[in-house]
């Protein structure tokens, strides 16, 4: 009986530590810390939320730069994230790559032998996403120009303008987050 007292009073007290006082103050420090980004990093015009800078969004308007392909069912569902987990030699994998270079090649003027970058095919290992590479942003200018009537000129500056560095200069690649290329494209400013 003594052990079962001491078992139950172990497991109240870690419950209380680990459940309640622990989550409450890592939650605080966040908040004063990183408000911004512990309350999701969204990104409002007005009153209206345009979305957040840390999930993808599915875009298939031809006068806006698409994202990378979303693995989640809904595309870009945040509550199902997760990757595919096809392997790389597999059937489906292949079908779903293929079908999508076709698809980029055609919406983007793509020549047949024209390389197509592989963020804008494959899909990343939480499914959600919401950068591409600089590179996969310029494949899509020509088709951006001419859908919006304004210089490659221009949406490369847009491009250049919006893209993220390494962090520290030396981990990651560049990259760009395509909802904020999107709203730069589209010259409205935000506000966080």
């Amino acid at each position: 009986m003594l052990q079962l007292k001491r078992s139950l009073l172990v497991f109240l007290w870690l419950s209380l530590i680990c459940g309640l006082i622990y989550p409450l103050t890592i939650t605080m420090i966040a908040q004063a810390v990183f408000p911004e980004q512990s309350n999701g990093s969204i990104i409002k015009h007005g009153k209206q939320i345009m979305g957040s800078q840390l999930i993808g969004q599915l875009l298939t308007s031809p006068e806006y730069f698409h994202g990378r392909p979303s693995a989640t069912d809904p595309q870009y569902d945040a509550s199902n994230s997760g990757g595919s987990n096809l392997a790389p030699s597999g059937a489906k994998l292949i079908a779903q790559t293929q079908t999508r270079v076709r698809q980029v090649r055609e919406e983007n003027s793509l020549s047949q032998k024209s390389p197509v970058p592989a963020d804008l095919v494959l899909t990343s290992a939480s499914g959600l996403d919401p950068h591409i590479s600089p590179l996969s942003a310029s494949v899509q200018i020509r088709r951006i120009a001419g859908e919006r009537r304004i210089s490659e000129v221009e949406l490369e500056k847009i491009i250049h303008q919006n893209t993220e560095q390494p962090l520290l200069g030396i981990w990651g690649k560049e990259r760009v987050n395509v909802l904020l290329l999107n709203l730069a494209l589209d010259g409205i400013k935000t506000k966080r």
